[in-house]
């Protein structure tokens, strides 16, 4: 029962809350005023936000909600006329519904399974996340695959540029298309903070990063899949070379090592490489925390468009990066990935051979349950914020280490 709840009209002279603060845009588009399908007797349903029944104003029902794959009653209750009754939970679960009126329980009025076969369906992403996105984005293919439904994806519109060519099977729309839509059934990715498990069946931090997308849309393949772009563009530089991208969100992302990158960069250069770092920014930070472009790296930074970057990153004999966008789009170009973090477990990222972490140090912040991520800290770091040793998860990777893993992929390039 505490998994629901019932949304009835609010009383005609309730006084309005005081807004003391412009509201935040949502996320998401908001789903339809009015659940879209009709059933009878003046009743409406759909799963644009969860399971939601909206109630006539005149007879009285009793409303029923099952789970199909765990054969549980999930919720049985009258409600008045008028009433919408709406589910808690948001991921997708295989619902039943069933509804009965008050006055006979024999059998039911209107009976309906959830069926997205040949349904119109919107899953949204939030606009922004470059990694986040792309992280995502296999899954809502195989979600797509997996119950033949006419599939609906909003997302920022240069990363669905990427994507659009290569799934042709997916209708690409805005965040302001989306709103216009009426969709059979909605689901949302994202990460859902504050231990919400609302929208999301396990804590995004236990799971990882791409992972938790699989598991919102209910499919039991979450295996690591790389979301196809194109990648036919002719080589654009003869030389061999390496690409990096040291720019992060937040400190934490940061490899807070003091010469890390000046000896990265200068060993690269020793071996015959030219060295391209591809950040949006040469530098970013807040007060007195700032951080430039690698010395001795060569400026390819600015608000490229993405597909430029690809088909830079296509050709580099390895990407060199953080738990970033950049490192999430060189993966999806089938690139040598050496990925730099502290601040994430392994679980939280794509799986490479060739991932960096010291573990003999505080490190994994942000996949403790323990610790809420605050975005409009730039300096957090949860466990040592008044620390000398702040930060000390990525201090602690020290040049050798990553040169470490450079060199595997320079054995395993020669030895192919």
């Amino acid at each position: 029962m505490s998994d629901f709840s019932i949304k009835c009209e609010p009383v005609a002279d309730a006084p309005l809350p005081v807004q003391n603060e412009q509201p935040k845009e949502p996320t998401f588009a908001l789903p339809p005023a009015e659940p879209v399908m009709e059933a009878v007797e003046g009743i409406r349903f759909d799963f644009n936000h969860g399971l939601r029944v909206r109630f006539p104003e005149t007879g009285e029902y009793r409303c029923v909600f099952k789970d199909l794959d765990t054969d549980c009653l999930l919720y049985s209750m009258d409600v008045k006329p008028g009433c919408t009754v709406e589910s808690v939970k948001k991921f997708f679960i295989r619902f039943g519904l069933e509804v009965y009126r008050k006055e006979d329980l024999r059998e039911p009025v209107f009976k309906h399974d959830l069926d997205l076969a040949g349904k119109e369906v919107l899953i949204q992403l939030p606009v922004g996340a470059l990694g986040d996105t792309i992280a995502w984005f296999s899954f809502v293919e195989r979600f797509q695959q997996k119950h033949d439904c006419k599939l609906s994806c909003s997302m920022a519109p240069e990363i669905a540029d990427l994507f659009r060519a290569q799934y042709p099977d997916i209708e690409f729309v805005t965040k302001d298309e989306a709103a216009k839509l009426s969709p059979y059934a909605t689901y949302n990715l994202g990460l859902f903070f504050g231990g919400n498990t609302d929208h999301q069946p396990f804590d995004f931090r236990q799971v990882g990063l791409h992972r938790t997308a699989g598991h919102i849309l209910g499919l039991d393949d979450i295996t690591d899949i790389l979301p196809r772009v194109d990648l036919s563009a002719e080589r654009k530089i003869k030389e061999k070379y390496v690409v990096i991208a040291a720019q992060a969100s937040s400190q934490c992302k940061y490899w807070n090592h003091p010469s890390g990158w000046r000896e990265v960069v200068a060993y690269l250069k020793s071996q015959g490489y030219r060295v391209l770092c591809v950040d949006r920014m040469t530098e970013y930070g807040t007060d007195y925390t700032w951080n430039h472009i690698p010395y001795g790296a060569e400026d390819f930074t600015g608000d490229r468009p993405l597909q430029e970057r690809i088909d830079l990153l296509k050709d580099a004999d390895m990407f060199i990066g953080l738990s970033s966008g950049l490192s999430w789009l060189a993966w999806c170009c089938n690139v040598p990935v050496v990925l730099i973090s502290g601040f994430t477990d392994p679980v939280n990222e794509f799986a490479t051979p060739y991932r960096v972490q010291n573990a003999t140090v505080c490190h994994g912040c942000w996949n403790d349950t323990r610790c809420d991520f605050n975005h409009f800290d730039f300096l957090w770091c949860p466990r040592k914020k008044e620390a000398r040793d702040k930060f000390e998860c990525t201090k602690a990777i020290t040049p050798k280490m990553v040169i470490d893993q450079i060199r595997k992929i320079q054995e395993k390039n020669h030895a192919d």
